[in-house]
């Protein structure tokens, strides 16, 4: 009876220290990508101070083969991101990232700047038309743009345009921004011409 007693106990504590093991298991996987977006924006940050004192072209982290090329910024602050440069998957992994093939913020041109939907661009579904977002660049530079369009696309048929006469910015993320899996075809973009 007593052999009893002591196997029900030890298969009570291996069944809970099992259950506990797949808790933590489970909360490391719901915490893994906002931490490590969060880790990065910091080191992001002080790469960004770098370049602005002058250092060319400053790596976030050794061994980075990516560099902070603005800072964009909605109206009233509540979201500031470090935006890197190139549109690789390790690029987007750690922050927004420019299309290397695109204009740089300020120039004539469409600046494209593309970001995961469920870390960095979460923010884009709450964007309207009319609304303001700020890019600064390393030299200090600041331009303001105003959201002009907010559409819904399909990457299969369609295409941004990298020629414009205006400086733009186009700001992309998969859509929708609820779907259980990445990956999908379509695209939010909203886009947004130079104010001042």
């Amino acid at each position: 009876m007593q052999r009893v007693k002591t196997i029900k106990r030890y298969l009570r504590g291996l069944l809970l220290a099992l259950l506990l093991c797949l808790g933590f298991w489970q909360f490391g996987q719901g915490v893994y990508i906002p931490a490590k977006a969060w880790v990065a924006q910091e080191l992001m940050h002080r790469a960004w101070l770098r370049a602005g004192t002058g250092s060319h072209k400053p790596a976030p982290w050794p061994w980075a083969d990516t560099y902070p090329v603005a800072r964009l910024s909605t109206k009233g602050g509540d979201v500031q991101l470090i935006v890197l440069e190139g549109g690789s998957g390790r690029t987007l992994a750690f922050g927004p990232g420019h299309l290397s093939l695109s204009a740089l913020p300020g120039q004539s041109g469409n600046s494209i700047i593309m970001g995961h939907r469920d870390t960095h661009f979460r923010f884009l579904q709450f964007l309207a038309l009319g609304d303001t977002l700020q890019v600064e660049l390393p030299d200090g530079r600041k331009h303001v743009y105003e959201v002009s369009a907010i559409d819904v696309v399909d990457s299969r048929r369609g295409s941004l345009v990298l020629d414009t006469d205006d400086s733009m910015l186009s700001l992309v993320t998969c859509y929708p921004f609820d779907a259980m899996e990445a990956g999908g075809p379509m695209r939010y973009v909203v886009s947004a011409r130079l104010a001042s």
